[in-house]
């Protein structure tokens, strides 16, 4: 009797489960409920919700909404989410659950419900063969009366924590080291070399930052580099390298308020960068270019890469303007002398796979991207924005008696002991002649070893090794 009420997980939050080991686990499918689950009974979707939902489409996941609600309150809610529901569903009849693994299109294996009641969500999840779930029901501030349900919850709940049904999943909806840690804790997680000093709390992150932002300040002020910073509006008259890309992504699983707010973020700083010369000896570096990111500059909330996820952040997509500037320098002489990366396989390969379009990390102002004229003569950035798409330019004075291109080797996806797939090549450098059309120089520019972060189902067959 008891198995129809235990659940095979218990989280503190939708926000306290590790979606990640549910996906390597070979969960495909997530059946969220609504009220006192993903906010409190009643109120409207959340930036925060609207966000996990971005983040589990990226993820690979499918996911549907089954309520109790009527079509209006669901409709209201999904406003800026792009999911699946069904309404008046009736909960616990296990109806409901069946038609909702149906709409998924996946076995129900794959599918895992969560919700915040034991005697709805729960039951009729062990009812229709589902796992399920449990979440933390929310409560507003100051909150204190609980409905006889909940009590009884409660103690169902201390019973399953006895049993040997407790975490059906091996602990793999938790997150791990879930439980806050206290102060002292964390101190002496630090001492001891376990626990890096900018992950003790926020204060002791925005010390580090600011640490890391003196010492790059510190740094350039002591160094003898010539950094690149006059500007011309007129254009040399040679194109060295030229490329464009779609500033806004379309699709399911895509946030497009993030998507809007990147090419905000990129234009403001493809501005400040537009027309600036890079003369010979002289370094260009593209925060000392662009500088600080504030919102009173106009900076917005894009999509970034934060603990090697994919979060809201303000300044966020200006990594897609990082990866332009750098195609185009690999594409020239010009000689890279700071470059940092995340992963390149952030989601599918649109057509034919381009390495470097996407890869590039900048962050303020120590994760820079630099590169050195070390030529004889002057050259000039250009970047710009139009009808949603980003050019760049690369200009000179005189013809350049060699042409670059960009091969790539041994491309595949591998999954490895952690039970992730990664991107694996070797990416070079050609340097050809011009005049006799013969490879001059080949050089090594990236050694990929980039994690996959969508769908695994996505990545080709044949790629798979």
């Amino acid at each position: 009797m008891l198995d129809l009420v235990f659940p095979y997980e218990y989280a503190d939050g939708v926000f306290d489960i590790d979606y990640d080991k549910l996906y390597r686990k070979g969960i495909r499918g997530l059946v969220f409920d609504i009220d006192n689950t993903l906010v409190h009974h009643g109120d409207d979707s959340t930036p925060e919700v609207d966000a996990l939902f971005v983040k589990l489409h990226d993820m690979g996941f499918k996911t549907l909404l089954l309520s109790n609600n009527d079509k209006a309150r669901v409709e209201r809610f999904i406003k800026n989410i792009d999911t699946d529901y069904i309404c008046d569903a009736d909960k616990p009849h296990k109806k409901c659950y069946l038609n909702a693994v149906r709409k998924l299109a996946m076995p129900r294996e794959k599918v895992v419900f969560i919700g915040d009641q034991i005697f709805t969500d729960i039951l009729g999840a062990n009812r229709s063969g589902m796992q399920g779930i449990l979440v933390k029901y929310i409560l507003l501030p100051g909150e204190t009366k609980l409905g006889k349900r909940r009590y009884a919850e409660m103690a169902l709940l201390w019973l399953w924590r006895h049993t040997k049904k407790y975490q059906r999943f091996g602990g793999i909806s938790i997150k791990e080291n879930n439980r806050e840690k206290s102060l002292f804790e964390k101190i002496r997680l630090f001492l001891r070399g376990e626990l890096l000093f900018c992950d003790i709390n926020e204060f002791c992150y925005d010390i580090s930052a600011t640490k890391q932002i003196l010492r790059r300040n510190i740094s350039d002020m002591r160094s003898s580099e010539r950094f690149a910073w006059s500007k011309r509006r007129k254009r040399l008259p040679c194109v060295v390298s030229e490329h464009h890309s779609h500033l806004i992504k379309r699709g399911k699983g895509v946030d497009p308020v993030l998507q809007e707010n990147k090419a905000v973020n990129i234009k403001i700083a493809g501005r400040k960068m537009n027309g600036i010369m890079i003369r010979p000896g002289e370094t260009f570096s593209f925060w000392r270019t662009v500088g600080s990111i504030t919102k009173k500059k106009g900076y917005k909330d894009g999509r970034i890469i934060s603990a090697n996820k994919l979060t809201p952040g303000l300044g966020g997509g200006l990594c897609n303007l990082g990866n332009t500037i750098h195609l185009l320098v690999l594409h020239s002489p010009l000689e890279v002398t700071e470059f940092h990366s995340h992963s390149d396989a952030l989601a599918p390969d649109e057509g034919k796979r381009v390495p470097f379009s996407s890869g590039t990390s900048v962050c303020y102002n120590y994760i820079d991207y630099r590169f050195k004229n070390t030529t004889d003569q002057n050259f000039q950035l250009l970047i710009w924005c139009k009808d949603e798409e980003l050019y760049g330019e690369l200009r000179c004075e005189k013809p350049i008696p060699y042409t670059y291109e960009l091969s790539e080797e041994g491309h595949h996806f591998h999954m490895e002991d952690d039970g992730k797939f990664y991107r694996i090549s070797k990416i070079y450098r050609n340097t050809i002649s011009k005049k006799t059309g013969k490879l001059v120089d080949k050089k090594l520019v990236r050694d990929n070893h980039s994690e996959v972060m969508y769908d695994y189902d996505l990545i080709p067959e044949e790629l798979i090794r």
